[in-house]
């Protein structure tokens, strides 16, 4: 295809050719350019007229600052800038490990915490930067930045578990390098274990037992006799329940592997009464679909039974159940791990205090035996005079 003719201007090294603009079909002049660079003849497009509101003014402007060394020539311009988007490709910020991180994680409620948590205070202030270029500085800053939002503890400490999360992420696949020190964390101390006493059983019990919504009374119900989470009651199948070994199939414990937990002759009697809407679902939600909620039932049975205002029904319901068995002393802690499910046996020594004070009372046992055997045993007078007279 023969060149188009390239038609002069006033402007020294400045031409153009008649072209058509794509998106109105009109006429309009391309401007070029022509000048010396390092010895070498350049001739280069500098725009066009509509497109780019070119002019032979303009065109000539750009000219002289290539000829001055102060703009790139268009095809170093080019590479560079291809040679900054494979940079940027190759390179692993935390913008980018986030993304990766993200896409590995499995949906739901604890990713969906997280992403507000890097949206809103990790983004800001760190996602342009490799974990190799952070240094302690940044992380005390975005601390401090935290604090002074007067975040609790106990998030400060979430975001920055989030922050070493998505970093571990990248050093673990081999994407990046990691940090140079250890991220400070403040301490919290958020483990509450709450109970009820046997007055407030008693007068729950009752609440439940006259409630309307038997759904979440038997879901409470079950969580004191089986110790469930709200999560994994509301993810029951009826197909999770075997009726027949005596076992209650768990979907995603606290996010971990499906496990399995004993069912007990309470829960059994619950399961077995609890009636049948079609749904897959044993507690469904609205459509048969898998229940989301269920607060508004069970603060009014709290309310009806007068429970504490910050006791929580259903993860207090569960307290409870571990307690009573730890206090029992008939289950070991390692039992109990398995039954409440917790991957750290840390979680579960919260009970170890309740199943220490009953194995005390139960060692106690034997010395209130020794006792009785040592000490003189009084005999009344009567008694004596009857042992001493013959037969």
């Amino acid at each position: 295809m023969p060149a188009k003719q390239r038609h002069k201007t006033k402007y020294q090294g400045v031409t153009y050719i008649s072209g058509v603009n794509s998106r109105s079909s009109k006429a309009e002049r391309i401007y070029y350019i022509r000048y010396r660079r390092d010895g070498k003849l350049v001739e280069e497009k500098a725009g066009r007229q509509f497109v780019d509101h070119m002019t032979p003014a303009k065109a000539a402007q750009i000219r002289a600052r290539r000829i001055a060394g102060d703009d790139m020539p268009n095809r170093e311009r080019r590479a560079k800038e291809a040679a900054k988007r494979k940079a940027e490709k190759d390179t692993w910020t935390i913008a980018r490990l986030w993304e990766s991180y993200s896409d590995f994680r499995k949906p739901g409620k604890s990713l969906d915490i997280d992403t507000g948590r890097y949206k809103k205070y990790i983004k800001p202030a760190l996602s342009k930067k490799e974990p190799k270029d952070i240094i302690s500085l940044d992380v005390q800053r975005l601390r401090k930045g935290l604090e002074r939002k007067k975040l609790s503890a106990q998030t400060v400490h979430h975001v920055l578990n989030l922050l070493t999360w998505i970093i571990n992420y990248g050093t673990k696949n081999a994407l990046c390098e990691g940090l140079k020190f250890k991220i400070s964390k403040p301490s919290v101390n958020n483990i509450v274990t709450e109970d009820l006493t046997q007055d407030q059983l008693q007068v729950l019990l009752k609440a439940i037992d006259k409630s309307t919504n038997i759904q979440v009374a038997n879901m409470m119900r079950l969580i004191l006799h089986s110790g469930m989470r709200r999560g994994e009651l509301f993810r029951l199948n009826w197909s999770d329940l075997d009726f027949e070994r005596g076992f209650i199939k768990l979907r995603d414990p606290k996010g971990g592997p499906d496990q399995t937990i004993p069912m007990s002759d309470g829960a059994r009697e619950i399961l077995n009464s609890h009636p049948r809407t079609g749904s897959k679902y044993v507690f469904p939600g609205k459509d048969g679909k898998q229940r989301v909620s269920c607060q508004q039932a069970v603060n009014k049975i709290k309310k009806a039974a007068g429970l504490p205002k910050g006791f929580r029904p259903m993860h207090g319901l569960r307290h409870f159940w571990a307690s009573s068995l730890a206090s029992s002393g008939q289950v070991d802690l390692y039992t109990l791990q398995r039954l409440l499910t917790h991957k750290d046996p840390r979680m579960t020594q919260r009970y170890a205090h309740l199943r220490d004070e009953a194995l005390k009372k139960a060692s106690n046992v034997a010395g209130d035996i020794i006792r009785q055997a040592t000490e003189p045993k009084v005999v009344s007078i009567n008694e004596r005079r009857k042992k001493d007279q013959p037969l």
